[in-house]
């Protein structure tokens, strides 16, 4: 690879090579040891195209979750099914991997301004600012960075946009897809948010067993489907639907509550 071949977003493919090899190195353990990490469906990920492909998933942590998905998403484009036993893969992962991060969480410290180079879209959050709710413009910019990483490879977003289970499908994502027709792949994880602190950086609880689910492409008729049923699909195929809850007993229910309340007294 040459020294100085970079992105599409001017980004030194040479560097950012070294820092998923290193940070890859430094997480493993995180997903195959400490915690055990049980994947379903790795093998569709070597069926799909180069670019313009969107994975859409619920949110547990801030980068833990990304960070077991190019694990596994390399894993299995080097030919392991529902694994990531030995590291080998990360001597040549796919470099054209993004993933949609708040711009003021990818500023938050080193670490994070360092996993932004890696492959983060940072956007500024509209509904959400320092904690506090918010009621901004979508900036344009932002809508063409994604469509930008689309056009190069594979884009990860969390459609909710916040770490929080059971909050509404942000209608963005369905503008993304509307706009930029991409495969749409769904993503369910479970055992991050129990594993992990909420910015998915230090292990809160070793023995966890940790799941990640890959499912089909979605069926989506682009010129005809509406936003708003983009919206149900999208909450039905990453298990975020209201329905749900009615299935999900309630001491679960009960035990994520106290969950959210401990990490906002911890934050």
């Amino acid at each position: 690879m040459s020294l100085f071949k970079k992105n599409t977003f001017g980004h030194s493919l040479f560097l950012k090579l070294w820092l998923i090899r290193i940070a890859g190195l430094l997480t493993h353990r995180r997903f195959k040891g400490f915690n055990d990490l049980q994947i379903h469906g790795s093998e569709i990920i070597k069926t799909l195209p180069e670019k313009n492909v969107l994975f859409v998933s619920n949110h547990q942590t801030y980068f833990a979750d990304v960070a077991a998905m190019l694990h596994v998403f390399n894993a299995s484009l080097s030919g392991r099914e529902d694994s990531i036993k030995n590291v080998g893969y990360l001597w040549k992962p796919k470099l054209n991997i993004y993933f949609v991060a708040a711009k003021e969480t990818m500023k938050a410290g080193l670490l994070p301004k360092i996993l932004a180079y890696a492959g983060s879209i940072s956007i500024e959050r509209t509904w959400r600012e320092k904690g506090k709710e918010v009621n901004k413009q979508v900036k344009m910019s932002d809508v063409s960075n994604i469509t930008k990483a689309l056009n190069d490879g594979w884009v990860i977003t969390f459609p909710q946009g916040t770490t929080k289970p059971w909050k509404p499908i942000r209608r963005g994502t369905a503008h993304i897809i509307k706009k930029n027709k991409p495969l749409v792949v769904p993503i369910v994880i479970d055992g991050f948010r129990r594993s992990f602190d909420k910015k998915g950086l230090r292990i809160k609880k070793r023995g966890i067993l940790q799941t990640m689910e890959i499912k089909p492409p979605l069926e989506i008729d682009y010129e005809n489907d509406s936003m708003e049923k983009i919206v149900e699909q999208l909450e039905y195929a990453i298990e975020q639907h209201p329905s749900f809850l009615k299935v999900i007993p309630s001491s679960v229910l009960k035990s994520e509550e106290e969950l959210n309340k401990e990490r906002q007294w911890r934050y």
